[in-house]
């Protein structure tokens, strides 16, 4: 399924177009193009004076905020390099944007973005960004949760794994929302 609608109330939600997370490979799409797809969406918005959220991931470099607990495949990361958790240029910058610092997955929880979505009446969130399978699927499943409409824009998100980007885009998107494309979202806009 297409995506059928935007809410007025609607905001665009980048996750973690950030200059450390943008250099490394992803698919099916590339970097570039993610970040491209997402600069026209958050220019349309702007222009329809409806909200760009920029969430960003960071972590203490003794990783001391670092989400607890024992997993089967603890983070290898290692102590990041300085200015890895910038907002990449071609989004950073219009002081109108919300900016929000999560330390786990998902943009919520720890966070206030539900608090910064609710006081601007927001009903649907469009969701881009890096990792499909982490920080976008995350987010997605948490927006439903706490009530918001949800679209995926598939073709400005892209993951380490194509199979679990896919799995993300055929499986589990179509449960929480709508799904669609740059262009078909754009053309509600």
């Amino acid at each position: 399924m297409t995506v059928t609608t935007l809410d007025p109330t609607s905001a665009l939600v980048v996750i973690d177009l950030q200059k450390g997370i943008v250099g490394l490979p992803v698919r099916p799409h590339h970097p570039t193009d993610v970040v491209a797809r997402t600069v026209r969406l958050a220019e349309a918005f702007r222009a329809a004076s409806r909200p760009v959220v920029l969430v960003r991931v960071t972590l203490r470099a003794d990783g001391s905020d670092a989400t607890p607990g024992r997993t089967e495949h603890p983070s290898r990361m290692g102590t990041p390099p300085p200015g890895w958790d910038e907002i990449v240029p071609e989004l950073a910058g219009d002081p109108a944007d919300i900016v929000v610092t999560k330390r786990n997955w998902g943009a919520f929880h720890g966070t206030d973005l539900d608090l910064q979505l609710r006081r601007r009446g927001i009903t649907q969130i469009v969701l881009t960004g890096v990792a499909t399978s982490a920080g976008v699927e995350s987010t997605a499943r948490a927006a439903h949760e706490h009530g918001y409409h949800v679209t995926t824009v598939v073709d400005a998100m892209a993951d380490r794994d194509e199979e679990t980007h896919r799995h993300a885009v055929e499986r589990i998107f179509p449960r929480l929302g709508e799904t669609g494309t740059t262009d078909e979202v754009l053309a509600l806009l």
